[in-house]
């Protein structure tokens, strides 16, 4: 029994030792966590945010797109043409920290901001990293408003254009919704008749609804006279609660539609008969107009823009359904041939409910979840960092076993895809990239010297390492320096390629050399050696009269 014991004993710290081994010759990079995303260099759809975890995520953006990049995503609002960066006259995205640095990015529009305007920040927009708050002390007839005013002839409302195709929209998150509340409005003047008509586009709260009010806006062909149109929505709208609106009109038709979260709720024709097929009123732009938003408002407002285009499909949800793609830069493992044995990653979803941040944590496996949102992962590997782009992307599950994947660069790619009805995304906290370093090769074995006259004839047996890409002979003639030059082959080391014998000619007869090998792996293309343990010391002094 006690020799059963001490056997098992003996096993345990055998398997204990060897497995302790093996984990110290394994190493790990982090990415992400209280390391950053600096490594993240690529991101397509992706932001960094620091209210999910204690470190900063990698979440799809609930921004629209840059200006320079902006294309709407494809949503419920009708089968026209997507909404394009052509289109868009004004965009205020509220996403400034600061709302004295709100702006409108297309450049038409100049904005005034009053001082009783603040900014919030992620938790509370409805996208991107911020949106505008009026009235947070209650309704306040000297709250705001934010004033926009065209500069310029590029705007769509500057002075005296003849507008054809536009569409208004804006996310709004009201307090109360109290009757009278003036969410935004267009205010000028224009010439009619001698005299000057006051022109205003109103939005205002009317009995939990949208009140939509056009005055002396829709001009006949000949500009003399005027068509007023009024409607409300027939959905109420609640409060604390986010909404899109939207309004678009048609100037082939006089179609002007008012839809609420994608849903059509009013139709109407601004025609001489208030049907379709008669003679269309189109917008005549007044003079010195301005748009002021939230002037009498309590609560939220998010995303608000001007189109130039009859507006096709835009996307009412959070986040986009075409997800979004993080590539990190050429990680280096810092040794040829290193193998990649896992990726562990953690993270998990977020979404914003009711101002509220949501989220749930995992480690490792399938990252997809109920409402299928969900992460994909990829890596790909190469010697060189220049030539990372020419190896194909392999797909890993975080925590288990990968194999195959070997190069001094790596390089990880990961796939958002938001939830199917884009409210919720899934987001990345970190990746730890565990693998074992590639290991020079084993020098070669039985090296020996032979003198001949005026060089030394040497021969050794291959080295036993599949990753040998070549031999460096080091030859002089002071011992422990090996870095001679007399040999027409060049000064020490030589590299003689994958050969097992090469004559170093060009000695001097009568002096005494020393000579190792060493094998290297080297990047292909590179003048770029990982180099082995020298062989065994071997010498020889050449003489004259002596032959192979």
């Amino acid at each position: 029994m006690k020799k059963l014991f001490i056997s098992i004993l003996a096993l345990y710290i055998f398997l204990f030792v060897c497995g302790s081994l093996f984990a110290l010759g394994e190493r790990t990079i982090s990415l992400g966590g209280r390391e950053t995303w600096r490594s993240a260099e690529r991101r397509t759809g992706i932001t960094e945010v620091s209210n999910v975890r204690p470190h900063p995520v990698l979440i799809l953006s609930s921004a629209a797109p840059s200006i320079a990049g902006y294309s709407a995503a494809a949503g419920a609002l009708g089968t026209f043409a997507p909404l394009s960066e052509s289109s868009l006259d004004l965009y205020v995205s509220f996403d400034e920290r600061d709302p004295r640095y709100f702006r409108d990015s297309t450049g038409n529009y100049r904005l005034m901001v009053p001082a009783d305007v603040e900014a919030v920040d992620r938790i509370s927009a409805r996208t991107g990293s911020g949106a505008a708050l009026f009235g947070r002390s209650g309704i306040n007839s000297n709250s705001g408003p934010i004033v926009i005013q065209p500069q310029g002839r590029n705007a769509l409302f500057s002075s005296g254009n003849r507008l054809r195709d536009f569409t208004i929209e804006f996310w709004l998150y009201p307090q109360n919704m109290e009757n009278g509340e003036q969410i935004f409005s267009w205010v000028s003047s224009r010439p009619l008749n001698g005299n000057h008509a006051a022109q205003r586009i109103s939005c205002s709260a009317s009995r939990n609804r949208l009140h939509w009010s056009f005055m002396s806006f829709f001009a006949s062909i000949s500009g003399n006279t005027h068509i007023n149109l009024e409607f409300s929505g027939s959905t109420p709208i609640i409060p604390k609660r986010w909404s899109h609106h939207l309004i678009r009109f048609d100037a082939s038709t006089g179609l002007l539609e008012y839809l609420v979260d994608g849903n059509s709720e009013v139709i109407v024709y601004a025609t001489a008969s208030g049907r379709e097929s008669s003679e269309v009123y189109t917008p005549i732009v007044g003079n010195g107009g301005g748009f002021f938003l939230g002037e009498r408002f309590t609560g939220l407002m998010d995303e608000f823009k001007i189109h130039n285009v009859f507006a096709g499909r835009s996307s009412i949800s959070r986040y986009t359904t075409a997800g979004g793609r993080m590539e990190t830069r050429a990680i280096d493992l810092g040794e040829n041939s290193s193998g990649v044995i896992r990726i562990n990653v953690s993270g998990g979803r977020t979404s914003i409910k009711e101002l509220a941040v949501r989220n749930e944590f995992r480690e490792n496996g399938r990252f997809r979840f109920s409402d299928d949102s969900e992460m994909s992962f990829y890596i790909r590997a190469n010697e060189n960092p220049y030539h990372i782009n020419n190896s194909q992307w392999v797909a890993f599950t975080p925590g288990a076993e990968i194999s195959g994947v070997k190069g001094r660069y790596v390089q990880v790619a990961v796939d958002f895809y938001s939830s199917a009805d884009g409210e919720s995304s899934p987001y990345l906290d970190e990746l730890r990239i565990v693998y074992m370093p590639g290991e020079p090769p084993l020098p070669p074995r039985n090296l020996t010297a032979a003198a001949v006259d005026g060089g030394v004839q040497l021969r050794w047996r291959h080295s036993p390492a599949d990753n040998t890409a070549g031999y460096l002979v080091y030859y002089s003639a002071v011992r422990g320096e090996l870095f001679g030059s007399d040999a027409i082959q060049g000064a020490s080391p030589v590299d003689v390629g994958v050969t097992n014998n090469i004559l170093i000619s060009g000695l001097k007869n009568g002096t005494l050399y020393y000579f190792r090998v060493a094998a290297y792996d080297r990047v292909t293309g590179e003048i770029n050696y990982n180099v082995g343990e020298f062989s065994a010391e071997v010498t020889a002094r050449p003489l004259a009269g002596l032959s192979q």
